[in-house]
């Protein structure tokens, strides 16, 4: 018996040799057509294709018996790791005649991400950081664009302290708050202005699938290149007011981050064994506890910016406190009846959304188990 296993084994050493085979030749394959989509100016991200592709192996495997959701987490995993090796090269360069893009805060993690970006699809970058205000007017001279990429709490301040632009120059901030910034450019500088929010970190391998939201300034028809260069590295640009930004961004930011804070400063506050708490975790709790915990490893400055960067947000969290109230109250009446119905009225409020979620969550869920030690 003990040889027959070995045997198999073997054969399954053998097997996965010639996967590691396959996925190199697809590797060099995705790299040959990067560089088409290079020379063509193409997005990295083709969301039709990727759709299709998906389709045709999910039915490819049911024909061989193969689980269709096991080849679609293989792809999705290799389609991955290949948009980031996309990333890494050059990019068609949209705007051929454009002036130095000058990034102030461009040796922040953001400003650096951009840098990065913008160098690989041919443009000149240059820097400007707090030590290198009295040389301002050399830095600037001649821009293209400028791109604010400060914290929050500096941005209008920064904004306010620019000398006057070229006058078609192209001014960007990307804070995560867009009225005030944009109001702010566009009082300080006559041209064409862009309020943009990545809805990432900077710690991302690659723009492929990520969200750039967008708010219109004045002449948009002076950045469409742009938004269109931002298309080619991969990202989904989404437009919107900069009111309704910074009122969603209400919700998924400054709210969703203060729930994140309350409960790890709770869990701190009590001192839980923190390694007792994961070895006796499902798979679900253990995520919600990676996202808490991935919080506190970033910059304590940039979630007090966020969630203090208006009185609306404070507002919309004491609706928040006051709405946790009113359920503590239905815990402690232990009226189950008035919790159903909230329940109830809640999953209607979400709708289909409820079972797509679903969803989504099993296969997060069982990545989470994968990964668990």
């Amino acid at each position: 018996m003990t040889t027959e296993l070995s045997q198999l084994r073997t054969q399954i050493d053998e097997v996965d040799k010639t996967l590691l085979s396959l996925l190199v030749k697809r590797m060099n394959l995705v790299a040959q057509v990067g560089e088409v989509k290079s020379q063509l100016g193409l997005p990295i991200y083709d969301p039709d294709r990727e759709a299709a592709m998906l389709a045709s192996r999910r039915q490819e495997a049911e024909n061989m018996g193969i689980p269709p959701d096991l080849i679609e987490d293989i792809l999705r995993r290799i389609m991955r790791e290949s948009y980031a090796s996309e990333n890494n090269k050059g990019f068609k360069k949209l705007a051929t005649h454009l002036g130095p893009v000058v990034i102030v805060g461009g040796s922040g993690k953001m400003g650096r991400l951009f840098s990065r970006l913008l160098t690989l699809s041919g443009y000149e970058v240059r820097v400007l950081e707090a030590d290198d205000w009295d040389n301002v007017e050399h830095i600037l001279a001649g821009a293209g664009m400028v791109i604010v990429s400060v914290p929050i709490h500096l941005t209008e301040k920064i904004i306010r302290r620019l000398p006057p632009l070229p006058e078609q120059c192209i001014l960007v901030d990307l804070a995560s708050i867009k009225q005030r910034p944009l109001s702010a450019m566009l009082e300080v500088h006559k041209g064409p202005v862009l309020g943009l929010h990545p809805m990432f970190g900077p710690d991302i391998g690659s723009f492929a699938k990520q969200v750039v939201v967008y708010c219109d300034g004045r002449y948009p028809e002076s950045y469409q290149w742009f938004l269109e260069q931002i298309s080619v590295w991969g990202a989904r640009l989404y437009p919107i007011t900069a009111e309704k930004h910074d009122r969603n961004m209400s919700f998924i930011q400054a709210l969703r981050h203060f729930t994140t804070f309350s409960y790890g400063r709770y869990l701190a506050k009590e001192d839980i064994d923190l390694q007792q708490l994961l070895s006796l975790s499902s798979p679900i709790y253990r995520l919600e506890l990676a996202m808490v915990g991935r919080l506190f490893a970033q910059d304590a400055q940039l979630y007090a910016d966020i969630i203090m960067s208006s009185p609306e947000n404070i507002a919309l969290i004491r609706g928040y406190y006051q709405s946790f109230g009113q359920v503590l109250e239905i815990l402690e009446q232990q009226d189950k009846s008035a919790f159903i119905e909230s329940f109830n009225q809640v999953s209607g409020w979400f709708g289909d959304e409820a079972a797509r979620f679903m969803k989504e969550s099993r296969v997060l869920l069982q990545q989470a188990s994968d990964n668990r030690v």
